[in-house]
């Protein structure tokens, strides 16, 4: 069945990539069509897949709607998997899936550590350490314009505290990204299949704004997939998924020049599964369950821009967050399958961002104040309670000249947690924390294109809910610091006229300290476990991206991450960190032809490793190729084609820090149109 479904792909493969040969070939040879399409003019510029963000110290990297749409990701987290520092665990499904980043976040045990923040227009989502099925991100891709991926601590400040992994920030789509900003009706409709699991995936997004002021959108998204195999045509078990997710967002803006506006949003993905394994990241243990997940988002905002005051642009954003896992066993009643857990985060953020200037300082002074609140289902396997926090921060760029930008950074947070009054001594009693954290990062530009950069960063990881059954580490915040150093470059006519050389290369050295939410663990037969705490972690890395681009629309884009790590128990023995990434590197070469075709060849490349088992895995390689066609001209003018072979060589490897094979040879194809 599997080489029938591969005969298929090839052969609809063949017929694509004859459709665009044809259109392009017949664009070369009328010289009118390029004319017409105007686009030489932006060519000119050089273009890569990914703008490098040469102009900050801040190791940060977006992903901007066409690299989504590009990348035809299945989750989120296969989304930010090419962003060099980020390891997933198992990201090839929703529900056992793990954002990790400089080897915190996503462990083989927990869908997180909490040092991984992640935030969805504002609204901070995510479980906290759900034993076995946890998850950090159970979203849809379909429904966002862009993803920022924030690495380490330093600018990561106004979004919250106990960061030392990094943020991932997303944004979902707003109407006017469809309408133009301008008044009439859109709609956009996006099939897609893949071969490897028999994926099917359906978006349809109605934009509508009736007049300037108004804007409103409906974004409906389904996505299934059955087990994928493996590069030996070996199933990988519990990886089938069924996802509905829904956004709905409305904007109104008034004033004399629409300076104010509301925007009111809510989403929702689900999942059902059935006579499933109760432990997402392996199979065979547990037991099996039927488990539903629902993530909901719901955002009310609103934002005064007034042009003529530079010292006011306020938002203030009131968000709420669910998560809901419901699991029953299969076989009767068992207190650690029965595991039903609900988290609840409502969050108040009011912040202003002010410009002005000080003798030669400029400034751009972001601050504000926040109210976190956050309640969570009591359970059999894991405590419920309250975590009720205020925080207040300041970040300011300061500019002076046009050389150097200095950026302190501040946050102050303070903690009450309550446990469930019902359950006994310590889960039931009430533990107040505060924590000043902050940062402090230089950047020198020369006249050449060249930059230097440096940080300092100092947070808190303040106790969670979870930690309410142990009075150890309810008492005990954990904590890092990071010291950062690197330079980048950014310039164009390097080689030639029309192109564009970037890179940044960024080198990092983190201490993680008074640690609670790791220990060792060894197993001395018959029946005995001994766990050891962590006395200390200490991570020391590279991470270096680069693009180059030409105005003939050939384009390359690189990007490394180098890591070593260990942990210090605290009876002073020091070993390999347990969640120790692999170094591994990516590479793209592809070429433009007009606006009309992309294409485009990855190799990923990994070192050898660890699994999230612990055990030994070997260094791979792996080809993904790409293919975008665009017709300008024609019946099929409008349509976006794009076509994916993901594992081209069908390689059998697993990813660093994961406990599932990865997914053999895939074929994808998208057809997509907005009317």
């Amino acid at each position: 069945m599997r080489a029938q479904t591969r005969r298929i792909g090839l052969l609809g493969t063949a017929s694509c990539l004859s459709i665009i040969a044809t259109s392009v070939l017949a664009q070369e040879q009328d010289p009118t069509l390029e004319q017409d399409d105007g686009y030489l003019g932006t060519l000119e510029l050089g273009e890569s897949k990914r703008e490098i963000q040469t102009d900050t110290a801040v190791p940060i990297t977006n992903i901007d709607q066409e690299e989504i749409y590009d990348r035809q990701a299945g989750t989120v987290a296969e989304l930010i998997d090419t962003v060099p520092g980020v390891t997933l665990v198992n990201g090839s499904t929703p529900q056992g899936s793990g954002i990790n980043i400089r080897g915190f976040g996503a462990n083989s045990t927990f869908g997180t550590d909490q040092k991984v923040l992640i935030q969805i227009d504002g609204a901070t989502t995510g479980s906290e350490e759900i034993y076995r099925i946890g998850t950090q991100l159970f979203t849809d891709p379909a429904l966002y314009k862009s993803v920022s991926v924030i690495r380490g601590t330093v600018g990561s400040f106004e979004f919250g505290s106990g960061v030392v992994g990094g943020a991932v920030l997303l944004e979902t789509n707003d109407a006017s990204d469809f309408t133009g900003g301008e008044p009439g009706f859109r709609l956009r409709q996006t099939l897609e299949g893949s071969s490897n699991g028999n994926g099917f995936t359906s978006s349809s997004i109605l934009a509508w704004q009736p007049t300037e002021q108004y804007e409103f959108l409906l974004n409906y998204s389904y996505r299934t997939q059955d087990n994928p195999d493996n590069g030996n045509g070996d199933v990988i078990a519990n990886s089938e998924f069924s996802n509905p997710s829904y956004l709905a967002k409305a904007k109104y803006s008034f004033g004399d020049s629409l300076e104010h506006s509301l925007t009111a949003s809510w989403q929702d993905t689900t999942s059902d599964d059935r006579d499933v394994p109760y432990d997402t990241f392996n199979t065979a243990t547990f037991g099996n369950v039927d488990r539903r997940y629902e993530t909901k988002v719901g955002i009310l905002r609103y934002q005064y821009r007034p042009a003529d005051n530079d010292l006011i642009d306020l938002d203030v954003n009131l968000s709420y967050s669910d998560q809901e896992i419901f699991s029953e066993a299969v076989n009767g009643p068992d207190p650690l399958l029965d595991a039903d857990h609900r988290f609840q985060t409502t969050k108040l953020t009011v912040k202003n961002t002010a410009f002005f200037r000080t003798g030669i300082v400029d400034h751009d002074l972001r601050a504000g104040v926040e109210y976190i609140h956050r309640d969570r289902l009591d359970a059999d396997s894991a405590p419920g309670g309250t975590d009720r926090r205020f925080a207040i921060f300041a970040v300011d760029d300061m500019r002076i000249g046009d050389h150097w930008t200095i950026t302190p950074a501040l946050r102050y947070e303070t903690q009450t947690i309550d446990g469930d009054p019902n359950q006994p001594a310590p889960e039931n009693g009430t533990f107040d924390h505060d924590a000043l954290m902050g940062g402090l990062s230089v950047r020198y530009e020369f006249d050449n294109g060249f930059a230097i950069f440096g940080s300092g960063a100092y947070t808190e990881n303040l106790p969670i809910i979870d930690d309410l059954e142990e009075p150890g580490r309810i008492n005990q915040s954990e904590k890092s610091r990071t010291y950062e150093a690197g330079f980048s470059y950014n310039k164009g006519d390097v080689f030639s006229s029309g192109d564009v050389l970037r890179f940044k290369v960024n080198l990092y050295d983190t201490e993680l300290t008074d640690i609670t939410s790791y220990v060792t663990t060894e197993f001395i037969p018959p029946f005995t476990l001994v766990f050891t705490p962590l006395e200390r972690v200490e991570t020391q890395g590279a991470e270096i991206e680069a693009s180059y681009a030409h105005a003939n629309g050939i384009y390359a884009d690189f990007n490394a991450n180098i890591v070593h790590a260990t942990q210090t128990a605290d009876d002073g023995t020091i070993e390999r960190w347990g969640n120790e990434p692999a170094d591994t590197a990516r590479l793209t070469v592809g070429k433009r032809f007009g606006e009309t075709l992309d294409v485009s060849w990855e190799l990923v490349g990994s070192r050898a490793g660890f699994d999230g088992n612990n055990d030994p895995i070997g260094g791979f390689g792996v080809s993904n190729l790409r293919a975008g066609y665009f017709p300008q001209e024609g019946v099929l003018q409008g349509f976006e084609v794009r076509f994916g072979i993901e594992n081209v060589f069908d390689k059998q490897y697993r990813g660093s820090l994961s406990t599932r094979d990865a997914v053999g040879r895939n074929f994808k194809l998208s057809v997509a149109k907005t009317f």
